[in-house]
């Protein structure tokens, strides 16, 4: 049924196209340029390009370019070809996080970090280079280099059903066959992943990708310039074809998966199409009444936060990878943040989860926060990874943006009783936002990546407080741990929670190490990764363990895990401690070239409270 908006629009566009046509009838150089727009938009709207004339651009930046010349020679005055800049064209192809973010050592000998996006970018790392040779045992010398860009040649070749390639074609969906856009959706981000984007390739790799969006042309349809169509019918689309022809479907968000969750099994002969949510990132609506809000499915955590804070609303949901992850990807993943305490996991703050399936679409009936029937149907789709369908919308709780936040750390003796004031700060309630204990080795680490100090009198009060803690209470440096907190709420109760979570610390030896040490501690959480990748290019390898244990039970389980890393690096004879082996029968020409390809790691705790 039409509506009378619709046809305002209707005459609307008669008016505007008997305007132009009458005023165009002896411009035939602006008819031409109308033309070319038209032709472009076919091609575009088919997935298909022009003949590249730079063929060092790859299809997606060809695809941008098309869309920028569409909308420059369409009389239009709106921009309807959205084609918006994917994360393929500023992260990087083989590691960790954006192109322009890097650690390096300058021509000095010193760590650095490159661009200008993080507080650590373009600080001097005075200590860390001492830290690399003195703990892990690394020579600077001896360098590996991973390859510069991808060779097409060295990938697996596409197998692509013909006929499901022809009824794609009719549906107008954006794909690529091309080598760049399938390897940088083969993997997440585990270290053995990684590894084999620097020094091989995988065995199968995604044979097309395919971008859900809601682009609007009106040459296809007319209401469509006014109405775009939804994400998720496209993604209904797809995967009814994927049934029709007997295809294996891997959603993909952030790529951000330390779970094998996007790697391609070797012997699967099935076309294998990678759906990438990445165009699928809108808040679709707010409802301030309810603090609730409906988002699609591949909207990044950093994206979702900052358009929430113009409404002055969160989430509160930041688990380590938030630049990157989707809130497709936390359902997904059941995943957590560190700020959990006060906000809850994910599946305390989702109401609602729309998801595709083979057997059609599954939803709840209403926005209800809770219903008392069972079971849940959400607890079957958090965590399913994309093994059951495509999750393509959800509804998740927003909060206000807290009034006053502030950092803290306390230093402990040793490891045990940090552990059993976190235990008792469990039992009273009254955790604070986030808290996080780390081992020495960790604290060691975390003090190496600390920025060059700004003034003389910046440097003799850092001595001070380390003369303070070791000489005056007589901790060991070598056995003191650290725990960072993170306080968020009302001024006046976040004060009087630090000061009950500082009481509780003092009762097991703990001492105030001050806001600075515990914000520096929140902000490196953004770059560890990045310090992953430096690690491989001198034959280190970085791996880290997340579980979940009993009270009773951390303890023992740490010092069981590092006895257990130390015996078997010995067994392999590898230097110091490893957490993942290499496997010399993917890479006969690489163990030819070296005797052992030398792994290192010191490994670290980091403890974070559960309630």
């Amino acid at each position: 049924m039409v509506t009378p908006l619709q046809f305002f629009f209707f005459f609307f566009f008669i008016f505007f196209f008997y305007r132009e046509t009458a005023s165009e009838r002896g411009n035939t150089s602006r008819e031409s340029g109308r033309g070319r727009s038209r032709l472009l938009v076919r091609s575009l709207m088919q997935g298909s390009i022009p003949e590249r004339q730079d063929h060092t651009l790859s299809r997606r930046q060809t695809l941008n370019r098309c869309a920028t010349q569409a909308n420059e020679m369409c009389s239009i005055g709106h921009n309807i070809y959205l084609f918006i800049i994917t994360r393929q064209e500023v992260m990087k192809w083989n590691g960790w996080g954006y192109n322009d973010s890097k650690f390096f050592f300058n021509k000095k000998g010193q760590v650095e970090l490159t661009g200008k996006r993080y507080p650590l970018s373009g600080m001097i790392l005075p200590t860390f280079k001492d830290w690399i040779q003195n703990t892990l045992g690394v020579s600077l010398e001896h360098k590996t280099t991973s390859k510069a860009s991808l060779n097409p040649s060295d990938t697996p070749p596409s197998i692509v059903n013909e006929d499901f390639l022809h009824d794609l074609k009719e549906t107008n969906i954006s794909y690529s066959q091309e080598a760049d856009d399938r390897v940088f959706r083969a993997h997440g981000h585990c270290l053995h992943e990684i590894f084999l984007l620097r020094e091989g390739m995988f065995q199968r790799i995604p044979d097309i990708v395919l971008w859900p969006n809601f682009i609007c042309i009106p040459v296809i349809n007319l209401f469509s310039l006014f109405f775009p169509t939804a994400c998720h019918d496209d993604v209904v689309k797809i995967v009814n074809l994927a049934c029709k022809y007997n295809l294996c479907i891997i959603p993909i968000g952030g790529g951000t998966s330390v779970s094998y969750g996007l790697m391609c099994p070797a012997d699967e002969t099935r076309t294998i199409i990678s759906l990438d949510t990445s165009q699928m990132n809108r808040i679709l609506w707010v409802d301030e009444n309810n603090l609730t809000a409906h988002v699609e499915a591949g909207i990044t955590g950093q994206e979702l936060e900052r358009q929430l804070k113009e409404s002055g609303y969160c989430t509160g949901h930041e688990p380590d990878s938030l630049e990157f992850s989707t809130v497709g990807g936390w359902v997904s993943t059941r995943a957590s943040g560190m700020k959990k305490n006060i906000y809850g996991n994910i599946e305390d703050l989702v109401v609602h989860i729309k998801m595709v399936t083979p057997r059609g679409i599954i939803e709840k009936s209403c926005q209800g926060p809770r219903m008392s029937t069972g079971p849940d149907i959400h607890h079957f789709i958090m965590g399913s990874e994309g093994t059951l369908g495509v999750i393509t919308e959800a509804t998740i709780k927003i909060r206000p943006i807290p009034e006053y936040q502030k950092y803290g750390s306390v230093a402990f003796p040793n490891f045990e009783q940090g552990v059993a004031c976190l235990r008792e700060i469990a039992k009273q309630r009254c955790a604070p936002a986030s808290i996080r204990l780390m081992d020495n080795q960790q604290f060691q680490f975390g003090h190496a990546l600390k920025p060059q100090v700004s003034s003389i009198f910046t440097s003799f009060l850092d001595g001070l407080k380390k003369f303070y803690i070791t000489k005056f209470k007589g901790f060991d440096p070598n056995q003191l741990a650290v725990a960072t907190l993170l306080f968020e709420g009302d001024r006046e109760k976040v004060l009087q929670h630090e000061k009950q979570v500082y009481d509780i610390a003092a009762k097991f030896g703990g001492l105030a190490a001050g806001e600075d040490n515990g914000q520096r501690g929140y902000l490196l959480t953004y770059v560890i990764a990045y310090i992953r990748d430096l690690g491989l290019e001198y034959y280190v390898l970085g791996e880290s363990f997340e579980t979940s244990a009993p009270w009773d039970r951390v303890v023992d389980l740490c010092r069981n895990v590092k006895e257990r890393i130390t015996r078997e690096c010995k067994e392999k004879e590898i230097c110091q401690t490893c957490v993942e082996a290499l496997d010399h029968s993917r890479f006969p020409e690489k163990a030819a070239e070296e005797d052992h390809y030398i792994t290192l790691l010191k490994s670290f705790f980091q403890l974070s409270l559960w309630l």
